[in-house]
């Protein structure tokens, strides 16, 4: 255990800037400028007509003028607020938070890839497209499957993508009206019955069994004419392995359905294990978690599906072709079986080149080595957490996360939410908190295969010390949290429920 000094906020002192040392406090960009005056100097504009329509603004814009300098400290104070996975392990469970080589940053930023434009000549990108080539020729060596779509701007956009392939593939056989269930299972990603919903399916929910796998047996049980697909994530939102997933697929193709696999966690068995091989139809693959593109904050995103020979036919445009030595974009669907376009442009750029300079970089032997040191590092974590934090489906092997829940924390006073603040005063970003929900106060740690041992067991200490203080009875650790942080507690429900998104003088 680490020695923890103890913290009396009564003994910070107050300053009369605000600030405590390094520390800045940071007003709002209104509270800093000055709404009379600009940061840049403007030719006055020249007298024109007005072609509004009546709909010209009538009084000042109301925007704060601000000079470079401060512009630029305002930004660099925020981010230093900011966590991020170049500041320190970033555990969250099912996004994979994991350091991205700057190399790969690197060739993203070079020109002919960062200046691209979707709607300039085909003939003018050639490198490009051809970059997006092999890229496609190693997801699908990497998935053993015959088709992909590189379009899909992230995994829900991915799976719409794929059961949009499933229903226009029934819909040819004239089982469209007829087929109309997803099967879904229980600890699934929310995504997923919405995706279905969305394209008109119903949704019919598999259970799991009591070690959070999915049987086939229960598959079988919720198979019917009226099934379409299943829609399954291996290794599942748990952070395990479905053992039976062969099975489950064979059931599925017997049944005349399709096996549509969620590739959220794809990071845990690039390399090692070929989804192709286990019956699989379609998948998303997130670029921005397995191939090291920047994840969060609403982008950017890439989720290319790769297809099964079974659905190739109907894969979206737009797609490369060879034609000789040139490549070019099909761009129409018309006398092919592709159920058409879902997106305006042909993907990210950007990501395609990240994905392909990481692929690069580790061949076949370091993809796999990434997967196998991400399972490590979970276990690590489990299997030195496991006497004081309990795992809902037992102590068993994890993939790439390790799920703990609550019950550890009952009659302590202490929620799993209070639990995750104190994590910020000790200088961590939570894990995945509540998630999956089919796990009472769910903690999903995802560590990721970047992480060095010794920051695993300054993180595992951390994480055992704040499990001894619930367990001794210093709820005010929890309870408080975060003390130290820049702003205290806030009320998350208010919050989401009425947020300020517009600033008003006093």
């Amino acid at each position: 255990m680490l020695d923890r000094p103890a913290i009396n906020p009564e003994e910070t002192p107050e300053t009369f800037t605000g600030n405590r040392g390094l520390d800045q406090e940071e007003p709002l960009l209104f509270e800093i400028g000055r709404l009379e005056t600009t940061g840049v100097d403007v030719d006055e504009a020249p007298d024109v007509a007005p072609r509004l329509g009546g709909l010209e603004r009538k009084g000042a814009i109301g925007l704060p003028g601000l000079s470079e300098p401060e512009t630029m400290r305002h930004y660099v104070r925020l981010s230093r607020r900011n966590y991020s996975i170049d500041a320190g392990l970033y555990p969250l469970g099912s996004c994979t938070m994991k350091h991205n080589p700057r190399l790969n940053e690197k060739m993203a930023r070079l020109d002919g890839f960062a200046d691209i434009h979707p709607l300039q000549p085909v003939s003018t990108a050639q490198g490009a497209l051809a970059l997006m080539e092999e890229l496609a020729h190693w997801l699908m060596t990497l998935t053993n499957t015959h088709a992909i779509a590189l379009s899909p701007k992230a995994g829900a956009h991915g799976e719409l993508c794929g059961m949009m392939a499933i229903k226009s593939a029934i819909a040819a056989r004239g089982e469209g009206a007829s087929r109309n269930v997803a099967l879904i299972p229980q600890s699934a990603h929310g995504t997923n019955p919405a995706t279905a919903a969305l394209l008109g399916f119903s949704v019919r929910v598999v259970p799991a069994a009591a070690d959070g796998t999915v049987r086939a047996e229960a598959v079988r049980a919720a198979l019917g004419p009226d099934v379409a697909a299943i829609m399954l994530t291996n290794p599942n939102t748990c952070g395990l392995f479905e053992r039976e997933i062969v099975e489950i697929a064979e059931a599925a193709h017997e049944a005349g359905a399709y096996f549509y696999c969620d590739g959220a966690n794809f990071n845990a068995i690039a390399g090692v294990a070929r989804p192709g091989d286990f019956g699989v139809d379609a998948m998303h693959i997130n670029l921005h978690k397995t191939f090291s593109t920047p994840h969060g904050g609403g982008g950017p995103g890439a989720g290319p599906v790769v297809l099964s020979e079974r659905l190739a036919p109907f894969a979206p445009v737009p797609f490369i072709r060879r034609a000789g030595d040139r490549l070019e974009l099909v761009e129409h669907a018309e006398g092919t079986q592709s159920f058409g376009r879902m997106t305006a442009f042909h993907g990210q750029m950007g990501m395609f080149v990240r994905a392909l300079a990481y692929l690069l970089a580790h061949g076949a032997d370091g993809v796999a080595q990434a997967s196998k040191d991400a399972v490590l590092a979970a276990n690590y974590v489990r299997a030195a957490l496991r006497d004081v934090m309990t795992q809902p489906f037992g102590d068993q092997l994890c993939m790439h996360e390790v799920l703990f829940d609550d019950a550890w924390l009952k009659g302590t006073g202490v929620s799993t939410l209070d639990f995750a603040k104190a994590m910020i005063d000790e200088g961590y970003h939570p894990m995945t908190m509540y998630f999956p929900l089919v796990v009472h106060g769910a903690m999903l740690i995802e560590p990721t295969e970047s992480e060095s041992k010794a920051a695993l067991d300054l993180f595992i200490a951390t994480l055992r010390d704040l499990a001894r203080s619930a367990q001794e009875g210093d709820t005010q650790r929890f309870t408080q949290a975060p003390r130290l942080a820049p702003r205290r507690r806030v009320d998350e429900t208010l919050a989401a429920r009425k947020p300020v998104l517009r600033w008003r003088a006093a």
